[in-house]
C-alpha cells in the first residue's frame, strides 16, 4: 500500500516544489515506484521534471473533476521510477467549480483509491495557500512535511498551518500524521540560518527531519534544465541532501 505524503506549506518560496521534485526522484533512485502529484496551478513541479506543461491534456484538474481517472492522467517522467499526475492553469478554477460539491475536501483521496497500491510512495506538491486545493491533498494524505526556510520569517504562519492540520485531523482524516519539519535553504555561513535552525529544533525536537537542505545553486538551476537534481548533477550538495532525507523518509517507514 502506498505512502501518501504532501509537501505543505501555505508561505511561497520556502521549497515545496524543489522538494517535492527531488524526494520523489531521491525515492526513485532507491528503487520505490513513486507517483508525484502536482497539486499547484503554477505546474513547476511538472515543467521541473521535463513535462511541456502546455500539452497537458489530463491532469490533476480532471482528477479532482473526476471527469478523468487518475491512470489517465499518468506521464512517465524521466526520473527512474518516478511517474508524474501533471498540472496546468485551469487548476486555478477547481476551487471555485468545487465550492458547491458534495463531499468537496474528498475528491482526490477517492480518486486516488485506485491507484494507492501501485507505488511505495505518493509525493502531492501543494500549492502555497490553505484553499480547497490544499485542504483535498492533505485529507488524501499520510502524512505531511512541512519545509521551513532558513530565514528571519520561517516560523510564521507555520502556528496557521498546524492548526489547519490539526482541524483536518479532528473533521476529515485522523490518520493525518506530520511527517517532520525539513529546514531549507540553509547557509552555515549565515548566522540566523543557524538561529532559525536552533529555534526550530528547541521547539519542535523529534518533528523535525535532521537531514537540513543546504543552499545550492545546483539545485535552484536543475528546474530550468527540466530535470531533477539527481538527473541534473549527481554529485552536488542539494543531491546529497535530498537523497539524505529519502533514506531518513524509508528508514521511518520501515518501522
Amino acid at each position: 500500500m502506498g505512502k501518501v505524503i504532501a509537501i505543505a506549506n501555505q508561505k511561497g518560496g520556502v521549497g515545496k516544489t524543489t522538494t517535492s521534485i527531488n524526494l520523489a526522484a531521491s525515492l526513485g533512485v532507491l528503487e520505490k515506484k513513486v507517483l508525484l502529484i502536482d497539486a499547484d496551478p503554477q505546474a513547476n513541479a511538472t515543467s521541473g521534471l521535463g513535462i511541456d506543461v502546455e500539452t497537458v491534456e489530463i491532469g490533476t484538474y480532471q482528477i479532482l473533476e473526476h471527469s478523468n481517472t487518475p491512470k489517465e492522467a499518468i506521464i512517465k517522467s524521466a526520473s527512474p521510477n518516478v511517474d508524474v499526475i501533471p498540472s496546468h492553469i485551469d487548476l486555478v478554477a477547481i476551487e471555485i467549480e468545487l465550492v458547491d460539491k458534495e463531499n468537496r475536501e474528498y475528491m482526490l483521496k477517492k480518486a486516488l483509491e485506485e491507484i494507492k497500491e501501485e507505488y511505495d510512495y505518493i509525493i502531492i506538491d501543494c500549492a502555497p495557500s490553505l484553499g480547497l486545493l490544499t485542504l483535498n491533498a492533505l485529507t488524501a494524505s499520510d502524512s505531511v512535511v512541512i519545509p521551513i526556510q532558513c530565514e528571519y520569517f520561517a516560523l510564521e504562519g507555520l502556528g496557521k498551518l498546524l492548526n489547519t492540520i490539526k482541524s483536518i485531523q479532528k473533521i476529515h482524516n485522523p490518520d493525518l500524521d506530520i511527517e517532520g519539519l525539513l529546514l531549507t535553504m540553509f547557509d552555515s555561513r549565515l548566522r540566523l540560518s543557524n538561529q532559525v535552525v536552533e529555534e526550530v529544533q528547541k521547539h519542535f525536537n523529534d518533528m523535525v527531519f535532521e537531514t537540513i537542505i543546504q543552499r545550492n545553486v545546483k539545485l535552484s538551476e536543475a528546474p530550468s534544465f527540466g530535470e531533477s537534481i539527481i538527473n541534473y548533477d549527481a554529485t552536488s550538495k542539494g543531491a546529497t541532501n535530498y537523497l539524505q532525507l529519502a533514506h531518513e523518509i524509508i528508514k521511518k517507514n520501515s518501522k
